[in-house]
């Protein structure tokens, strides 16, 4: 799946336009999704901390795009752990992901979340269900 296959589907999915998710990369090798900060998403006023459904929910929705950009299918998550490294706090969010494994029953992706920084924030592997 190429970048713009990708940012199609991304504005078909209701709560992935939601998130207001942009495609920075989709291809075979991974995907990275840029997300805007908004008020909305904050668990936390002071200081604002992004809430961690959302933080998972990015990963999982990177992890499924990996698979599918890798050539695999993925209708639905399986299973998903994630790891909160640190806060997220305000700022554009990146998440980068891709396939590790493409399987008939069950494909497996990681992904990793990332502020303005280069350390890692958060990150998670998930296993999808084909269609």
């Amino acid at each position: 799946m190429d970048r713009d296959t990708l940012a199609e589907r991304i504005v078909r999915a209701p709560f992935h336009r939601w998130l207001g998710l942009e495609v920075a990369k989709a291809d075979a090798s991974g995907v990275e999704l840029v997300m805007p900060w908004r008020e909305e998403i904050v668990s936390r006023a002071d200081p604002p901390i992004m809430h961690g459904g959302v933080v998972a929910a990015l990963i999982d929705t990177a992890g499924l795009y990996a698979v599918l950009a890798a050539g695999g299918s993925a209708l639905g998550t399986a299973y998903m752990h994630v790891d909160y490294h640190r806060p997220v706090v305000s700022g554009t969010v990146r998440v980068r992901a891709r396939a590790l494994k493409l399987g008939r029953r069950i494909s497996v992706a990681e992904a990793m979340v990332y502020g303005e920084g280069p350390e890692p924030l958060a990150s998670g592997r998930g296993g999808y269900f084909p269609p």
